[in-house]
């Protein structure tokens, strides 16, 4: 049993409930040490986390935001900055497509800056913008630079998702198993709604709810 917990949390059921991603090993000892911190530790609170970010992440195998968008997609996705007149020089070029698309919003410079693509999500809960990245070094008391070298490690990667679970009191709506508000709070919608509960009723079982 991991300490920090109230209930017999296992590698084994963690691997149960998400799905045994590569480096499944790594990813539990990084839950293990920050979770508790952030009082994630009960049934509902961790089953509502690992629902979350699992569907956040792809069953904890991308902790990099994928923007490797075809031209269509990129008009379908983001009206507002691609087009077809412009649509196809952006394609397939993530770090293009991140600085246009984040351009001049969430703290970030205009294209030319490299912010959007500097400050691209990352994380089991995908931090973005130099907004959030600044607020989150200063919550650590680590530079820029540090914060978005952190966010590549399982450490960093779980600690950001705590960080911003935490900051949008998402304990309560786990408490209560209110995955509708839960969801938009971490999307801005309702993207995903049903995986999300999937994964959520599933997580409960394997936890022992």
């Amino acid at each position: 049993m991991a300490d920090g917990f109230d209930f017999d949390f296992t590698f084994d059921k963690f691997k149960a409930c998400v799905g045994n991603p590569p480096f499944a090993d790594h990813w539990f000892e990084a839950l293990c040490q920050v979770l508790p911190d952030y009082d994630i530790n009960t049934v509902p609170r961790v089953a509502a986390f690992l629902a979350q970010t699992a569907h956040e992440s792809g069953g904890y195998r991308a902790i990099k935001e994928n923007l490797n968008y075809k031209a269509e997609s990129l008009c379908k996705v983001w009206p507002k900055y691609f087009n077809a007149g412009n649509a196809g020089q952006y394609a397939h070029n993530q770090e293009a497509i991140a600085n246009r698309a984040y351009a001049n919003r969430m703290g970030n410079g205009d294209e030319a800056s490299g912010d959007g693509w500097k400050f691209c999500g990352r994380g089991l809960i995908q931090l973005t913008g130099k907004d959030n990245y600044s607020r989150y070094a200063q919550s650590l008391e680590i530079s820029l630079d540090e914060a978005s070298e952190h966010l590549t490690t399982f450490e960093g990667c779980v600690q950001s998702a705590a960080w911003f679970w935490e900051n949008n009191n998402l304990n309560q709506y786990a408490d209560s198993g209110d995955i509708l508000t839960m969801t938009k709070r971490i999307n801005g919608g309702t993207l995903g709604l049903e995986d999300r509960k999937k994964h959520y009723d599933h997580a409960l079982h394997v936890l022992g709810a």
